[in-house]
């Protein structure tokens, strides 16, 4: 097993694509309540050692929900009617949920800063929600987060290295 603390941007595609059945089973068997209380502080050590400017993997391959409130929000920013606005950078997808038209989102900046950040939709303010309930609840999502952010494997690393 590899030790958490060599999570990269470099090699964690590799240590996520040789661990994702450990990560499912793990999921299947976890004590939820005392790894709960583990994830706060793998959640802030993590963040402290990835550069999420260096990745922007959630923006480059993957769609947020936008929900009422974030498209008004948005589209009020952008100074565009909310008609308009779903129009030109939002489709429905298999769910019923809006997402980006394509990815990357339109709102990635060539140095991959978010330009309607302090404005973005809540699924990018939670993601990748490794300091909440959600990583345990939805096992399905915190497996296809594995496989494009790496904030998610080390957490996942983190967790299963302390349930050792």
């Amino acid at each position: 097993m590899f030790n958490r603390l060599t999570i990269t941007i470099q090699n964690w595609e590799k240590i996520s694509a040789d661990h994702r059945k450990d990560y499912k089973n793990f999921l299947e068997k976890a004590d939820k309540n005392r790894i709960l209380d583990q994830i706060p502080d793998l959640h802030e050590k993590a963040f402290r050692e990835i550069d999420c400017l260096k990745c922007a993997n959630c923006c480059k391959r993957y769609s947020p929900r936008f929900k009422t409130p974030d498209i008004k929000r948005i589209s009020k920013k952008l100074q565009m009617k909310e008609g308009a606005f779903i129009e030109k950078y939002l489709r429905i997808d298999e769910d019923g949920d809006y997402v980006v038209r394509s990815v990357p989102c339109a709102f990635l900046s060539s140095d991959n800063r978010c330009s309607i950040y302090d404005d973005r939709p809540s699924d990018c303010r939670r993601f990748p929600f490794t300091d909440e309930d959600v990583l345990l609840k939805r096992p399905k999502l915190t497996l296809k987060n594995s496989e494009f952010c790496p904030i998610v494997v080390s957490v996942m690393e983190g967790l299963m290295e302390k349930s050792k």
